[in-house]
């Protein structure tokens, strides 16, 4: 049978061939039955009103003599009078919120009067565009009884479909909120930790942009993408737009992908978003950090503040995972950055990431830290590695090119250096174990 889709109702699909509760008609008709009786209320509180304005009206019509005869009895009234007062702004806030649930009531209603009599009919005589060829001479002699019993059916199983949906909607809203939240915490703290080692290199201008940028590209990039890409799922939910099932951690979005989304999302949150992307792409993380704060608080989530217990755990938890990446690494290129990051934690208790170009920096710094043979070792196998790298970026793979014989033989050197250069770290980390 083909899909009979319902008006008013995203992604409704076939109403079931037709098959619905027997008591659809009275779900049907005690619904009109409450909107009947919320007009009659306010009929009878219209006429309740004027009856009052009718008698006030009157009093006020009285002679003088009469007036200044009650002046005592008024007096000892007016605190009678003032509860009335307070009755009367009590129904006046009464008015304002049944006024909002019939405009919500009348918006249901004109959903569900999108599906009238009229246009049954026409689906039933799409669905069969041959009925009218079967030698009837008024079709809707049976159309029309036909639309008037399956109306109320189908009008019961849009508001069964549309309840459905805002349900599972709810329910995704809610899991995509907590899953955010923990990723950010995750995240955010962790960038805080890293924050705290660009504190090393403030006297040194040029490397300190370097430590900022190279920050932002890494952790800060990922949290922008991560947020950008639920708060457009989120969006889309909230709307009732059906959206595919996805891992957003796993998509890397491009500089252009990021404005786009930002300046997708609703009201204030966009300009915000927007705010953080182009954040992004500066030169200091706290100017970073404090958009993304506000761009969370905008979208209800909060991010966590590094206090020094939770620094002294996640320090410790990244000392350890450090160590376990120097032990079991076998790539002499890749050691380096993992040694002196190792090293900025035991010597400085600091959490640092360093890019390519700023690690001469970060091994100078570590100069009145070591003891002259330890610090001779880290800085011959940061010259070799330096020499590999110059040696693979100028390779062209031509056969006569003997370059890929100088980066094997410097690469044995290194290999020869990697013993040594691993004990500045597991031989410190296993003496104070």
């Amino acid at each position: 049978m083909e899909t009979l889709s319902i008006p008013g109702l995203v992604g409704s699909g076939p109403v079931d061939e037709f098959r619905v509760a027997k008591d659809a008609k009275v779900g049907y008709d005690n619904s009109t039955i409450e909107v009947n009786e919320t007009s009659s209320d306010a009929g009878i509180s219209k006429q309740a009103s004027e009856k009052g304005s009718k008698k006030k009206k009157g009093k006020s019509g009285g002679n003088t003599k009469m007036a200044q005869a009650e002046t005592g009895t008024d007096n000892q009234e007016s605190a009678p009078s003032k509860s009335k007062k307070s009755q009367r702004k009590g129904k006046v806030s009464s008015g304002s919120q049944t006024s909002e649930s019939k405009s919500g009531a009348r918006k249901d209603e004109d959903s569900v009067g999108a599906i009238s009599e009229e246009w049954v009919i026409q689906k039933i005589t799409s669905l069969n565009p041959d009925f009218e060829e079967q030698g009837l001479d008024n079709p809707e002699m049976i159309l029309l009884p036909l639309a008037k019993h399956l109306r109320p059916l189908l009008v019961n199983s849009w508001k069964e479909r549309k309840k459905a949906a805002f349900t599972e909607n709810t329910q995704k809203i809610k899991k995509l909120l907590d899953n955010l939240q923990k990723k950010l915490d995750e995240s955010f703290l962790n960038m805080q930790l890293c924050e705290k080692a660009l504190d090393l290199f403030e006297d040194d201008p040029s490397t300190s942009v370097l430590l900022h940028k190279h920050l932002l590209r890494t952790t800060g990039t990922s949290i922008v993408d991560t947020l950008l890409l639920n708060l457009d799922l989120l969006n889309k939910l909230k709307n009732g737009v059906p959206v595919e099932p996805q891992t957003p951690e796993s998509i890397l979005l491009s500089p252009g992908d990021r404005s786009a989304l930002a300046k997708s999302l609703p009201g204030s949150m966009s300009a915000k978003a927007i705010e953080t992307v182009e954040a992004l792409e500066g030169k200091r993380v706290e100017s970073f950090m404090s958009a993304l704060r506000e761009v969370a608080e905008e979208s209800g989530l909060a991010l966590k503040k590094l206090d020094k217990k939770l620094e002294r755990t996640l320090l410790h938890s990244y000392r350890k995972d450090l160590t376990a990446q120097v032990s079991a690494e076998t790539d002499p290129v890749s050691l380096l950055p993992q040694v002196i990051s190792l090293l900025y934690v035991q010597v400085h208790g600091k959490a640092l990431q360093a890019p390519g170009r700023a690690i001469s920096a970060a091994v100078s710094r570590l100069k009145d830290k070591l003891d002259d043979s330890a610090f001779k070792t880290l800085v011959d196998y940061q010259s070799g590695t330096v020499s590999v790298l110059a040696l693979m970026a100028s390779a062209t793979g031509d056969e006569e090119d003997c370059t890929s014989d100088r980066i094997l033989s410097k690469r044995e050197v290194l290999e020869e250096l990697m013993p040594a250069l691993k004990g500045l770290v597991l031989g410190t980390t296993q003496s104070q174990a």
